[in-house]
């Protein structure tokens, strides 16, 4: 069954909610740490790193955090670490995702379910790119997909998260938006983060990568890469405005990834309700107006139950979708 790229809009609809008040508490974490679910160098990475980062330089935590790289099962291993072993700390978070939805819609983290952890509050909206090694023949979205129509097996693309998450729906939806019919003749290698499929990318293990804005960046900057589409309803701002949008190209696919974390189940009400307190006042500082315009997030305003609840929409959606394109029944 066909299914429409507009769909995917899971962050669009709340792009422009407001924050969810919290008062600050008394709580302040003695050792804060933040679990990365992937290798260095991908979206998750870049969530608890800068996070971490820009709530000490605003004086919201005096002490540096940990940042814990906890790679494999798609963020399933830092999951079920944390539901299993870590349950009742009060100074952990873990960075989550579109990709997180995707695992916990699809039962990709065997026995885990989103209700076993406390979700926290988001950072902004990361749309999803496809690009292509800065010296590939290949310029435009059309022609990559072409030639994933016409023969499949001569076209790998990487992505950060496991077969069936996240990344890989991306280049699904924009194959199913071009006229691929059988979206799973299209050959997906899944890494442990999008660096590592990055990595392979500049290696010419695959053809094409599908990620992030965030991940995708330093990779532009550095002259690695090419973005060939952006999976955003128009161009973006400042300096991404030179990356073409894969609607303007003639393929409807759009998809925004969005970024926040999530706690331990067994977290006090205190220490919960302080990290939310926290991450709301780093999310209408000027300094994160500033980062999340170098990295291309758009805005997403949502803390508390409010995220609580805008992530269990986006599981419900994922499931539909996903028995949609046959990835679970």
């Amino acid at each position: 069954m066909a299914f429409k790229p507009t769909r995917l809009l899971l962050a669009a609809a709340f792009l422009g909610a407001s924050a969810f008040g919290v008062a600050a508490q008394d709580f302040s974490p003695e050792n804060p740490e933040c679990i990365a679910p992937a290798n260095p160098g991908g979206g998750w990475d870049f969530t608890c790193r800068q996070v971490g980062k820009s709530l000490q330089d605003l004086k919201l935590l005096d002490k540096t955090m940990q940042v814990v790289n906890l790679a494999g099962g798609g963020g399933g291993v830092a999951f079920a670490e944390v539901v299993n072993k870590r349950g009742d700390s009060n100074d952990l978070i873990v960075a989550a995702s579109s990709a997180t939805a995707t695992r916990l819609a699809q039962g990709a983290y065997p026995g885990n379910t989103m209700d076993q952890v406390r979700w926290l509050a988001s950072i902004g909206a990361d749309y999803g790119v496809i690009a292509v090694a800065a010296n590939s023949p290949i310029n435009t979205l059309p022609e990559l997909l072409e030639k994933i129509k016409t023969d499949p097996k001569s076209v790998s693309v990487a992505g950060g998260s496991a077969v069936g998450g996240w990344d890989h729906l991306k280049v699904l939806i924009a194959a199913n938006a071009y006229g691929i019919d059988d979206v799973r003749s299209v050959k997906y290698i899944a890494f442990d983060g999008g660096g590592e499929a990055v990595t392979q990318l500049l290696a010419d293990s695959v053809q094409a990568f599908t990620g992030d804005i965030s991940e995708a960046k330093g990779f532009v900057d550095s002259g690695d890469i090419k973005v060939i589409a952006v999976l955003a309803p128009e161009r973006l701002p400042g300096e991404f405005a030179d990356f073409p949008t894969a609607k303007e190209q003639g393929v409807d696919a759009i998809g925004a990834n969005w970024r926040g974390f999530y706690a331990p189940g067994g977290m006090s009400d205190e220490a919960y309700n302080a990290w939310v307190s926290k991450i709301a006042e780093l999310y209408a500082s000027d300094e994160w107006k500033g980062i999340m315009a170098a990295n291309g997030l758009a805005p997403l305003d949502l803390q508390g139950d409010a995220f609580q609840e805008f992530v269990a929409n986006s599981v419900n959606q994922i499931q539909g979708i996903s028995k949609e394109i046959g990835i679970i029944k």
